[in-house]
């Protein structure tokens, strides 16, 4: 019985014992040292990422020869390359989630080029979310590719806590499928890249038209960030053309080949016009982990950040030395350029201002 009081007495005498400096640090430094990494852990792992992580193996950069005034045979002379007597067939196949505008400029830039457009739509997202089938619902929109158009479309599995990847994984599986029922064959061009990696015309037309390229050859993009304001680096380089082989060539997103092809189109990531298409994307695509805290999520935060070239999800640069984190830290620079980018979005500047320079504010849609 007489254990207890013995007990707190002596808590007492050690707590006498403690000088201020010591409180100090248990009850001020220690808990916000434990806030602190709880709310910016994310940061300080990527910035100690050249610690734990080598950058991956570089690609052999080919060079990229272009100019409008250039006749073709003498482009593929350039690359090192012969020429054909006729060019090779291009089909172009994508995943499609919502980016109905990015989906249209692509197509347009693509169109006197592509033989076959192939298209999956699924009705739920990679993280089990349901969602209507944009495509379908806007497929009127798209007549000017109806004619060489493969459409299919898949039921989500909507398999919750399931790991992202796997389910995106699935989706590229069945379009290797439905590349089958649209027609393709050994010898074709086959585009593998997401819906808002676009290559360029000339680029697709280069590698229909010239012989002895490489059989797998990713594209070097430019990398851009919520229009095309932001330009970010020219790092891209998933997107990749196949010369398909039947039994072998398999549509993914990742390195398949050291060769890349320099300067070959845009990445414009997060390009939406209205702002309930940035919340559905950030909750919806494959990195949804990286939405830490609900007020991420909040329209007007969303929209300050655009406007400010910020990063939606208050992440460090993804690098891999402390040379190109530190060149990256803070907001975007904003360009005043529009030189060089795809003619259907110029063309039609007005409907599209959302993606140029000077106009950062969304709908909110």
């Amino acid at each position: 019985m007489g254990g207890a009081p013995l007990n707190m007495s002596r808590l007492r005498c050690i707590m006498r014992g403690l000088d201020f400096k010591v409180y100090l640090l248990l009850f001020i430094i220690v808990p916000t040292v434990v806030l602190g990494i709880y709310v910016h852990g994310q940061k300080i792992t990527y910035f100690l990422r050249p610690l734990w992580e080598k950058p991956p193996k570089p690609f052999h950069e080919i060079p990229h020869y272009y100019h409008e005034n250039v006749s073709m045979e003498n482009l593929c002379r350039l690359h090192g390359w012969g020429i054909r007597e006729s060019p090779r067939r291009v089909f172009d196949a994508v995943l499609f989630n919502n980016e109905v505008d990015i989906l249209t400029i692509r197509w347009k830039e693509l169109e006197p080029y592509v033989t076959q457009f192939v298209l999956l739509e699924v009705n739920s997202t990679f993280t089990g979310i349901p969602k209507p089938l944009y495509f379908a619902n806007h497929r009127e929109h798209f007549k000017f590719v109806e004619q060489r158009l493969t459409y299919g479309t898949i039921g989500g599995r909507f398999k919750k806590g399931e790991n992202p990847f796997v389910e995106e994984a699935y989706q590229r599986v069945v379009l290797d499928k439905l590349l089958g029922i649209a027609g393709i064959m050994d010898d074709d061009l086959l585009i593998m890249s997401d819906v808002d990696e676009i290559p360029s015309g000339h680029t697709i037309n280069l590698l229909r038209w010239c012989a002895d390229t490489p059989p797998v050859l990713h594209l070097r993009l430019k990398n851009y960030l919520y229009s095309f304001e932001f330009p970010v680096d020219n790092k891209s380089w998933r997107a990749s053309v196949h010369q398909y082989k039947a039994g072998k060539t398999r549509y993914a997103h990742y390195r398949q080949t050291d060769d890349i092809l320099s300067d070959a189109g845009w990445h414009c990531s997060f390009c939406f016009r209205h702002i309930s298409e940035f919340i559905f994307k950030m909750k919806a695509y494959s990195h949804y982990d990286r939405v830490r805290f609900k007020y991420y999520l909040d329209p007007k935060r969303i929209q300050d950040v655009i406007c400010k070239g910020a990063n939606l999800f208050d992440m460090l640069p993804e690098e891999y030395t402390f040379k190109d984190i530190i060149g990256k830290l803070g907001p975007i620079p904003h360009s005043f350029s529009a030189v060089h980018l795809p003619a259907h979005l110029l063309n039609n500047a007005e409907k599209y201002k959302y993606l140029l320079p000077g106009n950062c504010n969304r709908e909110s849609g």
